[in-house]
């Protein structure tokens, strides 16, 4: 009969009982639990384990691109983790290579990821397209691991605006100069509708209702088109700022509601418009809509986990206050005999800058997050004002923000990118750390970088030339 101390400890406890021990442990513990013997092994390689790591890092975990099987989430983990560092790092060559897309001959007015920029890792090849529009009447798409372009269109009718993405159905909507909307297949490039406003400056939206695509833009003229995606076929036309172009279009989360602001006219208040009514019109009413009644909008942003949470920048040019953001929640109360629209308060400051100023970036994250550049200074408040963190990274004014769940990428124009990355604090409020500059090039050539776009596994940024052909500089991190 064998001794008490010839027992081994891990025979003693069940396969149940070891992974209730683990699920103490962190990643490098359990992988170095699983070497020591094979009932440990089974334990530490239990896919209980690692979901329940990922779900607990993560709120979202996107597993559609990697191989079925027990290690699933083990990969998962240990990849997504992997570039996190790399991406918390930044060290050149060691963690990211840069290539710089050229082809364009023009200024870049537009750019974007073809996908969305979800959390996707591949055993294989991972592929970012990155698609541009340029005032040269080109649209291109550039494989940004390969530094290489895919495709360009034929010379358009006029100059590209702008460009919109609509992910789910890898389509590249793009308007020109005199208002032509075209929709383009992501892949290949091919022309799929057009559609003309004959407007000379349009805003685009894209929103999915019920499995059905739609495009909202509104043009120089105060009109809201909605049309179908791909074929552009027109479902409505509403007038809604009547001779004043309309600069701001953008579709709540719940996708209930569409914000409409001009920043031609600062005593216009920006509209919200109940989704519903551009997409199956009344025949005798109006769409429904209403006023918030604030001056001045020149920035907005709703929030991102929050049904219809949104956050106005605006400035009131009559009292001299300065730059406020007031955040609102917008509902519909029905009652026997009306809906009304409720734009509910819920926070409003005023920001510390010196002077009137227009040229403000909003951004935000989770409910309670407002992510604001101005100038040369990236800040981070609470919608009640408490300021939860302050940089001044950047020599030259922020042009553009680009954030995810992981990070906050901002652009310059002096030459650089500049990477944050999230953390919560001990009450549970976001907060930022400054972690690395990703530079541009020589100013010798280039005058700064207009605009920054990222996905999870590269960061793209297009950058003002000053021979007028602009340029891509792409990074992409290494699994």
């Amino acid at each position: 009969m064998a001794s008490e101390s010839d027992l081994d400890v891990s025979e003693l406890l069940t396969l149940d009982c070891l992974i209730h021990i683990f699920t103490y442990l962190d990643a490098s513990d359990l992988l170095r639990a699983a070497a020591v013997n094979k009932i440990w092994n089974e334990a530490a390689e239990t896919s209980f384990l690692w979901r329940r790591m990922c779900l607990e890092r993560w709120t979202f975990c996107n597993l559609s691109n990697l191989n079925p099987g027990m290690q699933t989430w083990k990969k998962y983990y240990l990849h997504r983790s992997k570039l996190e560092q790399q991406m918390t790092l930044g060290r050149a060559s060691a963690d990211y290579t840069c290539k710089t897309l050229r082809g364009h001959k023009g200024t870049i007015v537009g750019m974007a990821y073809l996908l969305e920029n979800g959390h996707q890792f591949e055993s294989g090849n991972m592929k970012s397209v990155v698609c541009t529009a340029s005032t040269d009447c080109t649209i291109r798409t550039w494989d940004v691991q390969e530094g290489c372009q895919l495709w360009a269109s034929s010379s358009q009718e006029a100059p590209i605006a702008t460009l919109n993405v609509i992910s789910e159905y890898g389509l590249i909507i793009s308007v020109d100069t005199e208002g032509r909307i075209k929709v383009w297949k992501g892949q290949t490039g091919e022309e799929l509708a057009t559609f003309l406003t004959s407007s000379p400056s349009c805003k685009l939206a894209t929103y999915i209702v019920d499995n059905k695509a739609f495009l909202i833009a509104g043009t120089g003229e105060g009109a809201l088109y909605t049309l179908t995606i791909p074929n552009l076929c027109e479902v409505s036309q509403v007038p809604v700022f009547e001779t004043y172009k309309i600069s701001l279009v953008l579709p709540s989360p719940d996708k209930q509601w569409i914000l409409a602001a001009t920043t031609e006219n600062l005593d216009i208040f920006p509209k919200v418009i109940y989704t519903k009514h551009l997409i199956d019109p009344p025949k005798d009413d109006p769409p429904f809509s209403d006023s918030l009644l604030i001056n001045g909008c020149t920035a907005a942003c709703w929030l991102p986990t929050d049904a219809a949470r949104i956050a106005v920048a605006h400035t009131d040019i009559h009292s001299l206050s300065g730059t406020k953001i007031s955040t609102f929640d917008i509902k519909l109360k029905k009652t026997k005999y009306q809906m009304k629209i409720l734009a509910e308060q819920v926070g409003s400051f005023t920001l510390p800058l010196h002077g009137l100023s227009r040229d403000v970036i909003l951004e935000s994250r989770g409910t309670d997050c407002l992510v604001i550049a101005h100038g040369a200074q990236l800040e981070l408040y609470s919608i009640s004002g408490t300021q939860l963190a302050r940089f001044k990274d950047h020599r030259e004014p922020i042009t553009a923000i680009c954030l995810d769940s992981f990070r906050v990428v901002t652009s310059s124009m002096d030459l650089s990118l500049r990477v944050y990355t999230w953390k919560r604090q001990k009450d549970k409020t976001f907060s930022l750390e400054s972690r690395y500059h990703l530079l541009g090039g020589s100013h010798m050539q280039s005058r700064g970088f207009s605009n920054v776009a990222c996905n999870y596994v590269s960061i793209a940024g297009s950058v003002a030339a000053k021979d007028g052909r602009d340029v891509v500089k792409a990074y992409s991190f290494q699994l």
